[in-house]
């Protein structure tokens, strides 16, 4: 092999000195040259060099074609040299050991966000998701047990983009890689050169991968060669058993296979026979089945697939999601400044309670203070349509970052409602939506940062929906942008939200305007909110007006609000009246309401009877039930049983059952049973355990530990943790960092009553105190200008 390869093989250094001779003669270059004989340029190129091997015979009988240098194959200086390469006087087949390939190496696509090797073309060692067996992975496995018997054969797997077919022939050939067989892709220097130069070449026991095998047929001239040379290979008797798996999008395969018309010439004639019974079709989504085993993979510990599961489970579209989610977060990470802008307004409209639909006015008003001044000074006049026709692009499985949509519209018949919410105008102009899996990571890496002004302003002049003005409006609140609160409460309310209303009257009835909260709350109960008779109820109930109370909650009863049901229990109890209070309890668990049974249970002297109403809540679901039936067994000394409650608690998402626990193991001198807990409390996200745990980290002297978990459990929806570690940097005389935490902790929506004494007119979006400003009263149908507008 070395001595041919540096030319000192005389058969072969003739046959290179005629071919370059007639190369002269004819007076053609190389790249002419490659065109005449229809071979590639490097395989050419190749063929003439004296550093490179031997080439094939069928590449030495197109170039002595092309050049006409042979008169007769007795004339090539040829078999002599053939016989002697090589010490065992034979050549191994092309492509190497199943077991030897990494499958994206074969295009099989990455999944989720990891990165890959870089510098030398590797493509890393990536992790699979879990494989879910559907009906084609039973027909492909035939196919395999037929090759693996002596069988060859061949199968295209035919899908739209991203649905798992190159995936299902890896795992199909699995078995194959257990008994030796080899692979090969053929892919250097092209996919055609390489076919039409090495199929000759293919051993017994091979796989031969035609991956998008468009890039093979597709040719009209060399796709019938490629197709003519895997027909030999399946069908010549001495060169099987082998296995020869393509994969194709429909349209190809239509195209390959459609009849032509009389008279018309027929170019994929020998590809449509090779396809003739040998094609499986790959279904776009997951059926239930599919569905329900890749929910059985995910819950065994498949985060990858799991992942996927909370995006695409509804339409089923899991493959495309999967290979997709690399691209769309590599397409976030390197967009241009205004591309980025415009997907970070989306996702932070998205994940504060906007809808799927997001005008195009909204989001390019949105964007600008998102960018620096140094960007936002070079934007051009058409920067927003260059920013959208790139985020349109598409991605694997057919997906966009920010792609426009139209919304389906709703048909539904003419029934009267006595919910009068006031049905929200189509938004004017185009609509986007965000990729779900860019929706999913701006909640995870943004859910801590508070959108610039120019997010809120663009909401207030842009949007139209009431609930999405209405949840804008929270979202504001729990910053402690009051400002922005209050004008997005009042455009949610003049644009139909009652809720919006609720939420006006809740804040008048804390500043002890009674009177005033009153009237908007039945100003939404007249329009048909319930829950607005139910916050009118407590309002009597708190004013001692028990008797005034109880009418309205039966009101809200009778049209279905489960919180009056529970409160109506509540009342019957501490009137004496406990076997109506049960019976009112288990309507509510009729409904899906398991809180009233516990109270009551919790009420109960009587250890059997309290007991045992917990127990019923525990049957349908209830994880509040478990974590007091968890305490119920510690106390009776039954630590097993409490184990065995606080565990299905914390499986229902009540961990703070096995925080509980660790309380009591401590009480009671335990503590390695208490630290066991504490970190199972921990690791499933309770609030108070992670607290206990950024106490250790504090007293370690690791800050950034400390803030990192206090702030992960306000995560969970508990802001004491990062508030208590606030004062502890205050009482240290830390004042800059308790600022910098505070403000951490009011950007992630954690609010407290310590925010009121320090910025009683709110914060502005910077995070800069809000000058002093008067709130307006509501009203009706006026249109009320944004912060800093006249």
């Amino acid at each position: 092999m070395h001595d041919e390869q540096n030319g000192d093989n005389p058969a072969l250094t003739e046959l290179r000195r005629r071919l370059n001779d007639g190369l002269a003669q004819a007076r053609l270059n190389q790249t002419q040259l490659a065109a005449r004989a229809e071979l590639g340029r490097t395989t050419v190129s190749e063929a003439l060099s004296l550093r490179k091997p031997v080439s094939s015979r069928e590449t030495v009988a197109a170039l002595a074609r092309a050049l006409k240098t042979f008169r007769s194959r007795s004339c090539w200086p040829y078999s002599g040299m053939r016989r002697g390469r090589g010490r065992g006087g034979g050549r191994s087949g092309p492509g190497r050991l199943i077991a030897e390939w990494e499958p994206h190496d074969l295009e099989v696509h990455p999944a989720g966000p990891g990165q890959t090797a870089s510098g030398s073309g590797a493509s890393g060692t990536r992790a699979l998701p879990g494989y879910v067996f559907r009906d084609h992975d039973r027909v492909l496995a035939d196919a395999v047990r037929d090759a693996a018997a002596g069988c060859s054969g061949i199968v295209t797997l035919v899908g739209t983009s991203s649905t798992g077919k190159t995936r299902a022939c890896w795992e199909a050939v699995q078995p194959l890689a257990e008994k030796g067989w080899r692979l090969w892709h053929p892919f250097d220097p092209t996919r055609v050169e390489a076919a039409l130069e090495h199929l000759h070449r293919v051993q017994p026991r091979t796989v031969v991968w035609l991956n998008e095998a468009q890039h093979y047929l597709g040719d009209r001239a060399a796709g019938e060669r490629i197709a003519a040379a895997v027909h030999h290979l399946l069908v010549c008797p001495g060169r099987g058993p082998v296995l020869v798996l393509g994969t194709l999008w429909p349209e190809y395969v239509h195209q390959y296979t459609a009849l032509p018309a009389p008279n018309e010439e027929d170019p994929h004639s020998r590809v449509r026979e090779l396809f003739s019974g040998h094609t499986l079709t790959v279904p776009d989504a997951f059926d239930v089945r599919a569905l329900a085993a890749a929910t059985a993979v995910a819950e065994d510990g498949d985060r990858l697939l799991a992942d996927a599961l909370t995006r695409a489970s509804t339409d089923g579209r899991i493959t495309q999601d999967l290979a997709g989610a690399p691209e769309l977060l590599n397409r976030f990470q390197h967009a241009s400044p205004a591309a980025k802008a415009l997907l970070e307004a989306a996702m932070d409209a998205r994940r504060l309670g906007v809808g799927l639909h997001l005008p195009q006015a909204f989001l390019i008003d949105a964007a600008t203070d998102y960018l620096t001044d140094t960007d936002y000074d070079q934007l051009t006049d058409d920067w927003a349509e260059q920013a959208f026709a790139t985020l349109a692009q598409l991605v694997h499985g057919k997906q966009a970052p920010l792609r426009r949509t139209t919304p389906r519209a709703t048909r539904r018949p003419s029934i009267p409602s006595i919910v009068a919410d006031t049905p929200a105008s189509a938004p004017a102009g185009p609509v986007f939506r965000l990729a779900d899996y860019l929706e999913q990571h701006g909640r995870t890496t943004r859910r801590r940062l508070c959108p610039p002004d120019s997010f809120w302003h663009a909401a207030h002049t842009c949007l139209t929906h009431p609930d999405d003005l209405h949840n804008l409006s929270r979202a504001a609140w729990t910053r402690h942008r009051l400002q922005w609160a209050h004008v997005l409460s009042h455009r949610a309310a003049d644009h139909g939200s009652t809720d919006a209303l609720r939420l006006l009257a809740d804040l008048r009835k804390k500043d002890g305007d009674r009177e005033k909260a009153e009237r908007l709350l039945w100003q939404a109960a007249d329009h048909g909110n319930i829950d607005a008779l139910h916050d009118l109820a407590l309002m009597r109930d708190e004013a001692g007006d028990r008797e005034g109370a109880q009418p309205l909650l039966r009101q809200a009863t009778d049209g279905g609000s489960i919180d009056a049901l529970y409160r109506l229990a509540l009342m019957r109890e501490y009137a004496g009246d406990r076997e109506g209070a049960e019976t009112l309890a288990q309507e509510a668990v009729g409904h899906g309401s398991t809180g009233a049974l516990v109270l009551l249970a919790l009420g109960r002297k009587e250890a059997g009877r309290a007991e045992h109403l917990l127990r019923k809540a525990a049957d349908q679901g209830s994880a509040i039930a478990l974590y007091h039936l968890a305490i119920v067994r510690e106390a009776a000394g039954d630590r097993e049983d409490a184990e065995i409650q606080a565990q299905e608690a914390s499986a229902h998402g009540r961990p703070d059952a096995l925080y509980r626990l660790a309380v009591m193991r401590d009480e009671a001198g335990d503590e390695e049973g208490a630290e066991r807990f504490v970190r199972q409390a921990a690791d499933h996200g309770k609030a108070a355990a992670l607290f206990h745990l950024a106490m250790m980290r504090e007293a370690a002297g690791d800050r950034v530990g400390a803030e990192t978990l206090a702030l992960k459990a306000a995560d969970h929806h508990d802001t004491e943790p990062p508030y208590r570690l606030v004062m502890m940097r205050e009482e240290a005389g830390d004042r800059e960092g308790a600022q910098r935490l505070l403000r951490q902790a009011v950007d992630h929506g954690s609010t407290d009553e310590i925010l009121e004494t320090l910025w009683p007119y709110g914060l502005d979006p910077d995070g800069t105190p809000t000058p002093p400003w008067q709130p307006s009263e509501y009203a009706p149908l006026v249109q009320h200008g944004s912060p800093g507008t006249p």
